[in-house]
């Protein structure tokens, strides 16, 4: 079976469209998904990147914005601006490696996307997470107690330092086999390279 990587960071709007669309692309082209949870934080330290709202020239950040609800309408899906963003994701990327290690990924996945950009609720807060993940019928001290625990923590770091060691400096960024792709916007280009690894 064909695959690809996507990495991302629940705080990247960006990588919230991604996701959106990424069932649907797994199922026309039949790959597998390997999601990879990172600390983009961590990457724009390692690479001196930034994120883009807070980009320095006034007229580039005001664009960015634009482009952002431009894509919102475009692909037609749910989206609230979030009055907390951007937050420390750190304790939220780990419980989704702890989710991942304790084999509830899935509904843990499917719980925090929308908690952060649909009802634009404080994910860097633990007890916020706490809720969303009790009401989608999670373990949510089990999950949480185990983010601050060396595996998930280790784990977490070393996927960080991975993606920027192929070249990551942003999310979301997927890779199909050996070939990056970085935004939102290139999954047609994702989709193109599964199509041809499958031939």
């Amino acid at each position: 079976m064909t695959r690809f990587e996507f990495f991302f960071d629940y705080g990247s709007p960006y990588s919230y469209l991604a996701d959106t669309q990424i069932a649907a692309l797994a199922e026309r082209t039949g790959a597998e998904v390997v999601y990879r949870p990172m600390l983009l934080g961590g990457v724009f330290k390692a690479t001196r990147n930034r994120s883009p709202f807070v980009e320095p020239v006034e007229p580039k950040r005001a664009y960015f914005a634009v482009e952002l609800r431009r894509w919102i309408t475009h692909l037609r899906v749910p989206f609230t601006h979030n009055p907390h963003f951007p937050i420390n994701t750190l304790l939220l990327m780990r419980s989704a490696v702890a989710a991942e290690q304790a084999g509830v990924f899935a509904p843990f996945h499917e719980a925090v996307y929308p908690a952060f950009w649909c009802d634009a609720q404080d994910m860097g807060d633990a007890q916020v997470i706490t809720r969303v993940l009790e009401k989608a019928g999670l373990d949510a001290a089990s999950i949480l107690r185990a983010a601050g625990a060396a595996p998930a923590k280790d784990a977490l770091r070393i996927t960080t330092e991975a993606a920027v060691a192929r070249g990551v400096f942003g999310a979301p960024t997927i890779f199909v086999g050996d070939e990056m792709f970085f935004g939102n916007d290139r999954l047609e280009f994702v989709e193109r390279a599964l199509g041809a690894q499958a031939a």
